[in-house]
């Protein structure tokens, strides 16, 4: 009896075991889903996450990796303000002699800095622009003085990219006179700069850099360009277009300043007899809608300016731009980031 009991007890406790398998490992179709595990670990410690540099990450090659995107905007997209390190063009200080063309035609040295483009070649020719500061500003007012420099992101991008065609911009003082570097200083000398670019900067430029460059300064006006800011912008209308017409074609004026001439006036010199001969490749202008400094002045001398001659033609050689923003950088960088995809272009 006693051997049936423990035979029934073993049998028993057998068929449990079974029965606790089968609960673990049954059929049904949601115990048996597949389910993805966690990695696991190496016993490594987890890159840290990567991000964007501010400087942007280079390609192995100058060979850009997607092609020309850039347009007139009322921003500067991010991928053309990024500062390069590798692949990207430099910035050079020099100073040039000049005169005191306000006072006494004393001789000066005047410094100023020039961006020259991605493998710079001097056995080639290179057009260059003239960009100008403002009232309060000298010749690093733009920054264009380092690697960090806006100016040259927005131009090492828009070559990197296809965009435009490289060429050479030069940041001089726009003070014709011995006290240049008083910022506050007499701005009657803003006015007398015309001569300094016609009879010294240019010059200069041409004998020491691979620009376009002639014995006649007239035929290769179409490879000389101005722009400027505030005060920069009165001396691209007033001194660029009103008095050096002969050597330059291409105009930029961003929030020109009060002093500009009116367009009626701008209009009448251009048409003059002497000028009407010259071609005017484009005139861009740009200024902030809240621009209580120049907004007035330069709508003034430049909004209106096809209506007053027809050697202006929006949409063809003539470009009014204005948008929400002040007196400042902002509405500058902007101005010099479209404006230096109109310039050049044939």
């Amino acid at each position: 009896m006693r051997r049936l009991t423990l035979l029934l007890l073993t049998l028993a406790f057998a068929a449990a075991i079974v029965a606790c398998g089968k609960s673990d490992n049954g059929s049904n179709a949601s115990d048996n889903a597949t389910v993805t595990p966690e990695a696991t670990p190496t016993g490594e410690p987890a890159e840290a996450p990567t991000n964007t540099p501010t400087p942007a990450e280079e390609d192995p090659t100058p060979t850009p990796t997607i092609g020309p995107h850039a347009t007139i905007n009322d921003h500067i997209p991010s991928d053309y303000g990024a500062y390069r390190l590798k692949n990207c063009g430099t910035i050079e200080a020099i100073t040039y002699e000049t005169k005191d063309y306000l006072n006494d035609q004393a001789v000066l040295t005047k410094p100023a800095f020039v961006y020259l483009p991605p493998n710079y070649d001097e056995t080639k020719q290179y057009n260059v622009l003239y960009l100008m500061h403002g009232v309060g500003g000298n010749e690093s007012e733009w920054g264009m003085t380092g690697m960090t420099s806006k100016v040259k992101a927005i131009m090492d991008n828009l070559i990197r990219y296809g965009d435009i065609e490289p060429f050479i911009v030069v940041t001089p003082n726009g003070r014709s006179y011995a006290d240049f570097a008083n910022t506050s200083g007499d701005y009657n000398s803003f006015y007398c700069f015309g001569q300094e670019l016609r009879n010294d900067l240019i010059p200069y430029m041409e004998s020491h850099y691979a620009v376009y460059h002639d014995d006649d300064p007239t035929k290769v006006r179409d490879h000389r360009a101005m722009a400027g800011l505030s005060m920069g912008g009165m001396q691209t209308i007033n001194i660029g277009m009103c008095e050096c017409l002969d050597i330059i074609s291409w105009f930029g004026a961003f929030s020109a300043a009060p002093t500009s001439y009116a367009a009626s006036k701008v209009a009448e010199i251009i048409g003059n007899e002497t000028n009407s001969q010259y071609k005017i490749n484009y005139m861009y202008n740009i200024c902030g809608l809240q621009d209580t400094t120049a907004y007035f002045s330069a709508s003034n001398a430049a909004k209106n300016l096809p209506s007053y001659t027809d050697r202006l033609v929006d949409g063809e050689n003539f470009m009014w731009q204005e948008t929400e923003g002040k007196h400042d950088f902002i509405i500058w960088y902007l101005g010099f980031y479209n404006f230096a995809q109109l310039v050049f272009k044939q």
